[in-house]
């Protein structure tokens, strides 16, 4: 199943942090790409890029710029679903197995700041992780958690360069090539 995640608000001098971790969780938790909506911010492009070139994952899709209406509209006259991610949505127990079984691409929104009504319309769904006020990267986690049953916790990449070894006690990381 593809997925891509977009974000939303991005605001370069005070969210490159965050933005940055939105990416490394879509990556890190299974999905094929990242989009960055209204603005293309250089540092969080050579941020994940790096992670990519080191932990593996040099197919993870990086785009930025992007008019987020637009590329919502594409993605869905593309046959793909939307998914916004919003505390105001329905339960994600509710859901997640009808989005698991319909086998269509994902496109799963996280905002920043106040996510226009326009993209509650959009969104073929509007889901909650919580109803509580709570991190994007925290929601964005859990949803790819639920999404792929824990299977993404196991995947390696094939182009790593290093790789964690799971140890009790202290760290061990081996290098490859």
């Amino acid at each position: 199943m593809k997925v891509f995640v977009l974000r939303l608000g991005h605001r370069p001098t005070r969210d490159k942090r965050i933005t940055t971790h939105v990416a490394l969780t879509a990556r890190a938790f299974g999905a094929e790409g990242f989009v960055l909506a209204g603005v293309h911010d250089e540092k969080v492009v050579k941020s994940i890029k790096k992670v990519c070139s080191i932990w593996g994952g040099s197919s993870f899709k990086v785009v930025t710029g992007v008019d987020p209406i637009s590329y919502i509209n594409e993605w869905r006259r593309g046959g793909g679903l939307v998914v916004h991610l919003t505390m105001y949505g329905i339960k994600v127990d509710e859901v997640i197995d009808v989005l698991r079984s319909s086998c269509r691409e994902l496109l799963i929104v996280v905002g920043a700041e106040k996510v226009p009504n326009v993209i509650y319309e959009l969104s073929d769904y509007n889901i909650a992780i919580g109803h509580q006020p709570h991190s994007e990267v925290g929601a964005l986690a859990v949803f790819l958690d639920r999404l792929f049953n824990g299977r993404e916790l196991y995947f390696i990449y094939s182009d790593a360069k290093i790789r964690i070894v799971p140890t009790e006690k202290g760290k061990r990381v081996v290098r490859i090539g």
